[in-house]
């Protein structure tokens, strides 16, 4: 476990108003990337070769629908903290390549550093607002997302804004579940 900040769990809760590929509808599915990596490679240095771990991870396929309902638990392994979540919307297309619908990178930063504020929250009430992280450009953000302590934990909830598409944003929340014993620096 050696380099590991902790579990991230990507709650992909629905999409909306997402892009219309077939017909009259879409079949789409996400997929979730970290550490800016697709599958694993070898490369080879003076040292010799190494294997290179890369991350991908998708949720379930939601037939003939532009606003699905994914509900689905993604986990990745977090190494980097400045490194974003990147996603990817596709539509499944049975006898050719799926279609893209769109892509959004998800900066986890803000809500690293709030972690690493290491909060004394035991008589803090649910649904409390830790931190406030407004729309920008570069964060991909429909709207404010907010950091929360939610039954117990910190999470971030957010409405993704996809790009490189005409139209459709994800649902989403953030977790990260420490190693023990492991320092976050961002």
């Amino acid at each position: 476990m050696e380099g590991i900040l902790g579990l991230l769990k990507l709650r992909v809760k629905r999409g909306i108003n997402l892009a219309v590929r077939d017909a009259k509808s879409s079949d789409p599915y996400l997929v979730a990337t970290l550490d800016g990596q697709l599958s694993a490679i070898y490369t080879e240095s003076s040292h010799g070769r190494t294997c290179v771990v890369m991350q991908k991870t998708k949720t379930k396929v939601i037939k003939g629908n532009c606003n699905p309902i994914w509900d689905d638990e993604l986990t990745l392994t977090m190494r980097d903290p400045k490194t974003p979540i990147s996603i990817a919307v596709y539509d499944r297309d049975r006898f050719s390549n799926d279609d893209s619908m769109g892509v959004a990178d998800i900066d986890v930063k803000p809500y690293i550093e709030c972690l690493k504020k290491g909060l004394d929250l035991k008589n803090v009430p649910n649904g409390t607002k830790l931190e406030r992280i407004q729309p920008k450009k570069q964060n991909y953000l429909s709207d404010e997302s907010c950091i929360v302590w939610e039954n117990g934990k910190i999470v971030q909830d957010m409405v993704v804004r996809l790009t490189d598409v005409e139209c459709g944003e994800v649902v989403l929340q953030i977790e990260l579940i420490p190693v023990t014993g492991c320092k976050l620096h961002v």
